[in-house]
C-alpha cells in the first residue's frame, strides 16, 4: 500500500471510500479505517548505530528548547473497544496547551487547556470540567488514555525526559520507534523537507490503548 495521499489530477486528493459493513456505527468504522491506513506504513527498523544517535542528539538539542509550537493532525483513539477521533489542533507555550478536537461526524467540539497541574475541559459537558491532572480529566470524562505530558515530547520524535527510553532508528537515522514508560510510539513518516525533520505520522499503544496522529502542518517558534 502506498502511504502517500494519492491525488487526482486536478491537485485534489483522492479519498478511499470503502462500504460500512452492516452492524457497524460510523464513528467506529471511522476508527478502523483510520488504523488500517497507519498499519500499512511501518517504517524498516535498524538498530542503534553512532550516526543514528548523534543524529538524535543534535536534534533533540535543537527542538527540545522550542516549547512554543503548534500542529494540526486527525487524531483516533481507542482503548480495545470504545474509541474516537476527530480534527485535532494542539497549541503548546511552554507548560501551558491548548488541546482542540473536532467530531468529523457530529462537528461537536471540545477543548482542554491547562498546564502540569491545572486543566480544563470544556464542550464535553454542560459546564466545564477542572482537575489538576489533564491527563486524568482526559480519561474520566472521554474514556481517552493519552499520555500528554509525554506526548509532548514523542510527537515531535524526542524522548521524554525524567525516564530512560529504548530507540530504533530507520534508514534515515531519525526515530522509528522510541519505547519508553510502558508506551511504544512508532513513528511512519516524516517531515523531512524540515530543518530539523518533525514527524508526520505517529503511532503509540500501551496494551489495548491506541493513539494515532496524522499531522497536516507544524509552526515552530525559532
Amino acid at each position: 500500500m502506498d502511504c502517500r495521499n494519492p491525488v487526482a489530477k486536478d491537485g485534489i486528493h483522492a479519498v478511499w471510500a470503502p462500504a460500512i459493513p452492516a452492524g457497524v456505527t460510523l464513528s467506529r468504522f471511522f476508527v478502523s479505517v483510520f488504523v488500517m491506513v497507519l498499519s500499512a506504513c511501518a517504517p524498516v527498523r535498524v538498530r542503534e548505530t553512532p550516526a543514528a544517535l548523534a543524529a538524535q542528539q543534535a536534534r533533540e538539542a535543537r527542538l527540545a528548547p522550542l516549547t512554543h509550537w503548534t500542529l494540526t493532525a486527525h487524531i483516533g483513539v481507542s482503548n480495545g473497544g470504545d474509541g474516537g477521533s476527530g480534527d485535532l489542533a494542539w497549541e503548546q507555550n511552554g507548560d501551558a496547551f491548548r488541546f482542540t478536537v473536532r467530531a468529523p461526524v457530529t462537528g461537536k467540539t471540545w477543548t482542554l487547556s491547562g498546564d502540569a497541574s491545572h486543566a480544563v475541559l470544556e464542550g464535553v459537558d454542560p459546564q466545564p470540567d477542572t482537575g489538576s491532572d489533564p491527563q486524568h480529566l482526559l480519561s474520566d470524562r472521554l474514556g481517552w488514555d493519552v499520555p500528554l505530558a509525554n506526548l509532548r515530547a514523542w510527537v515531535r520524535g524526542l524522548r521524554a525526559p525524567d525516564s530512560s527510553a529504548t530507540v530504533q532508528y530507520d534508514e534515515h537515522d531519525l526515530p522509528a520507534v522510541i519505547e519508553q514508560d510502558g508506551w511504544k510510539v512508532e513513528y511512519r513518516d516524516w517531515f523531512a523537507d524540515r530543518n530539523p525533520p518533525l514527524p508526520r505520522k505517529v503511532f503509540a499503544s500501551r496494551a489495548d490503548a491506541r493513539v494515532r496522529m496524522v499531522i497536516e502542518n507544524w509552526d515552530v517558534d525559532d
